[in-house]
């Protein structure tokens, strides 16, 4: 059953990142889906509408918005997820589904795919909002992620850099598409997620009072600079 979630995201630097990698990773357990190397890549394909009411939102810090992406991971294709992250009260909830490679063509083309009578639910719910909306692809968003988790609060703690920005959407399934950095070089984003309570001794770990907190979040960032 999906719940709202805390989340905190800070701007960290070079120094900042290796130190905390380390402390993370003498505390708490790698994400089992991570790569030899402990890290593995994230590449969403972000949606918003025709006014960009989920840019806006995010700059204006509204207190109930919400955002869908399609997602794949370390490029493989075959399996590509649509997501609603949704934020209220400063707390965040996903809902998602497995699209078929038919359904992934059609909305990166910007058509909402048919609302069958076989489909789950939760996938008819996710489509019709996005019609509702009238939701098109608008930016590409690939970083690298390194992923830590603690069981006590349900604690995921990731690392995200080298994120990068794209507005060849057209080309999200294919690669081969331009990339341009959005953040200054060395600098990365920490997410810290958990569920009722975060245990003290991961916000002493982590260093979170110290660090440089961020509302913005990565499509925001990405979408600014093709403004």
């Amino acid at each position: 059953m999906n719940r709202y979630r805390h989340e905190y995201k800070y701007m960290i630097n070079k120094m900042e990142e290796e130190i905390l990698i380390l402390q993370a990773a003498g505390l708490l357990e790698r994400d089992c889906h991570t790569a030899p190397g402990g890290a593995y890549m994230v590449r969403s394909l972000y949606f918003d509408d025709y006014d960009d009411s989920c840019l806006f939102d995010n700059e204006n810090g509204s207190d109930l918005r919400s955002k869908f992406r399609m997602r794949y991971y370390n490029n493989d294709r075959e399996y590509v997820r649509l997501e609603k992250k949704s934020k209220v009260h400063g707390m965040t909830k996903k809902e998602s589904c497995l699209l078929d490679q038919e359904e992934c063509r059609q909305l990166v083309n910007g058509t909402i795919p048919t609302i069958a009578s076989g489909l789950s639910a939760k996938k008819k719910r996710l489509f019709l909002e996005m019609q509702f909306r009238n939701m098109i692809p608008k930016a590409i968003v690939s970083y690298e992620r390194i992923p830590f988790v603690y069981a006590a609060g349900n604690v995921r703690i990731t690392f995200d850099r080298k994120i990068t920005s794209s507005n060849d959407t057209a080309y999200f399934l294919e690669g081969g598409y331009s990339e341009r950095p959005i953040l200054s070089q060395g600098f990365s984003i920490l997410e810290v997620k958990w569920d009722e309570l975060l245990p003290p001794l991961i916000k002493e770990v982590m260093q979170m009072d110290s660090l440089q907190w961020t509302a913005f979040s990565k499509y925001y960032m990405c979408r600014i600079y093709h403004l």
